[in-house]
Order: structure tokens, then sequence, then C-alpha cells
């Protein structure tokens, strides 16, 4: 596949159909979540996983996340306790991924959990993907339809920025509704953890002390524009681009009004347009750090942290 230009259909039944003939041959597409744009295979096919990491260039230390349909489809992968499966019930379809213990012959390829005994589990709500899921009739693995370490994609036209010529098809169905990617939380034991904050609020989930690589997105550097990203600016130094929120107008503002929702659904558009105009480097201004500001928050820390 490299080499050969990639498609973009609309969401339709005929490039869902096209989609799920690509999945069942053991081919990556990219599909719209609610989230970002994920790059979907079957989870039970090692090389098609495989194809995931080389067209990412993803580390293979770092596990994905599997879409299934639903609970009762997720619980033929890993093993709910009760806590989780009400989470589960509460949330799902929705943002949120559940890591739970791997179930005692899970037919998900090791590739998919990077060798843990543990496994991410999402349903998702948009269309789109439940179409796809339904079609191709797999449990889809499913990471951010993006080069590894680079802005996560909310339209068709961010995920050919880095992936064009790598993959056969996009599914286009416009800007992704939330624009951060799913809330992960682990039920492997003892309390929950939030592993990575995101659109869906847990209180009862403390953040994770540990430094081990669990779940996606766990990396120091990750979601990474190229040129180098100023946290915390009231203004720009010189040959910045600067990004506002609130008072801090900016070159373009993630939310005029200092509005959390609409600054976290902007965010990766605004990261991906500094990332292609001509300044030396992007500033961004301080976002307050509660609800999805802290999602927010932790994004910019992750793309702002040296390259590893």
């Amino acid at each position: 596949m490299p080499g050969k230009s990639t498609e973009i259909r609309p969401f339709g039944p005929a490039a869902i159909a096209a989609a799920a003939d690509l999945i069942r041959a053991g081919e990556p597409v990219a599909v719209p979540t609610e989230t970002v744009y994920g790059l979907a295979a079957d989870a039970t096919n090692a090389r098609a996983v495989a194809r995931i990491y080389e067209a990412k260039g993803r580390p293979s230390f770092n596990p994905l996340i599997v879409h299934v349909p639903d609970l009762a489809a997720a619980e033929q992968l890993g093993t709910f306790d009760p806590d989780a499966r009400k989470l589960a019930e509460q949330h799902w379809p929705g943002p949120l991924t559940l890591v739970v213990p791997l179930a005692e012959n899970s037919p998900v390829a090791s590739l998919v959990t990077a060798g843990l005994p543990s496994i991410a589990l999402r349903v998702p709500a948009h269309p789109a993907m439940r179409a796809l899921l339904e079609s191709s009739g797999r449990p889809l693995a499913a990471p951010s339809a993006n080069a590894s370490g680079r802005i996560s994609p909310t339209r068709a036209a961010h995920v050919l920025a880095s992936l064009d010529g790598q993959i056969p098809l996009v599914i286009d169905d416009g800007q992704t509704a939330h624009g951060l990617e799913s809330t992960i939380i682990a039920m492997t034991g003892g309390a929950p953890r939030l592993l990575r904050p995101g659109p869906v609020h847990v209180p009862q989930a403390a953040p994770s002390g540990n430094e081990k690589v669990e779940a996606p997105g766990m990396l120091a550097s990750h979601y990474a524009p190229a040129k180098p990203l100023r946290l915390g600016a009231s203004d720009a130094a010189l040959g910045e681009w600067l990004i506002g929120f609130g008072h801090v107008a900016g070159d373009v503002s993630l939310s005029p009004s200092g509005d959390l929702a609409e600054a976290a659904a902007r965010l990766f558009d605004l990261l991906h347009e500094a990332d292609a105009n001509a300044c030396r480097a992007i500033a961004v201004a301080p976002i307050p750090d509660e609800g999805i500001g802290r999602a927010i928050n932790d994004r910019l820390a992750r793309a702002a942290a040296p390259r590893q």
C-alpha cells in the first residue's frame, strides 16, 4: 500500500462496504469517531494490526484501544468486574475507554495489547464507526489516524496530512464532535485509576501514579506539532503564532468567550493550522485546569514535552 494515493470517500453505505472489505482483507482504514479520526484494523489479525503500527510509525510498546459494538462484545475480550460493568453501562456508547484484564482465550492479537495482561476497550457512539463494526464483523483496533506523535486528526484532511499514501481509504464525515481522545480509566484491580483525561469525567477515578505505559497517550512526548510549543503565553514572542483563549486574543482563539468545550473541539484544528503556517514557533494562552480544561492541558503538556 505505501506509495499509492489514499482515497477519500464520504460516509455512507458504499464507503462502509468498501471499508469493511478492506478490514476483512487485513488493511487499515481511517474512520471518524466522536473523539478523533481513528485508524481501524481487525484486532484479531496480527498482520493487520502490524500495518497500523507501520502506517503510524507507532512505538510497539504503546497498546491500542479496541472498539466493539456493545458491552456483550467487550466481555468476550476483557474481564469486567461489577464496577467496570457499571461504568460501561453508564457511559457506553461514548468517549470512555476502560482498561480491564484480558479475558482468557481472547481472540485479540497480542500486538494490540503490547503484550500486557490487560486490554483497552471502548464502545463508540459515532455512526460511521458503529456501521463499520457491524459491516466488518470484527473488533477494531483503532488509534488516532495520524503518524505517531503528530497532532491528532479531527478532519479527513488532517489524516491525509501525515498518512497520505500509507493507507488505502479515509471515510470523511466532517469534523469530529469532541476533538479530544477518549478518557481512559484502568479497572485492573483496586480503585479506578485515571490514565488519560478526556471528555468523560469519572469522579471516583484518581490520577494514576504509575509511570509504565498502560494505555495510549502515555508517552511523555505525544500529540506533538513539528514546531516548538510554548504554553501559558499572554502574548507572542518574535516569530511565534499565538493561539489565544478568553481575554488573550492571539492570532486565532480556541474560544474568545472562554468556553472550554469549544476550546477542546478546536484544539487540534488550530495546532494543525499553526504547524502549517510560516511561523517559527507556536505559543498557547493559559487554559484553566478545570473540567475538560485538564484534558486540554494534558494534551498541550505532551505536545510541548522534549522529543524522545
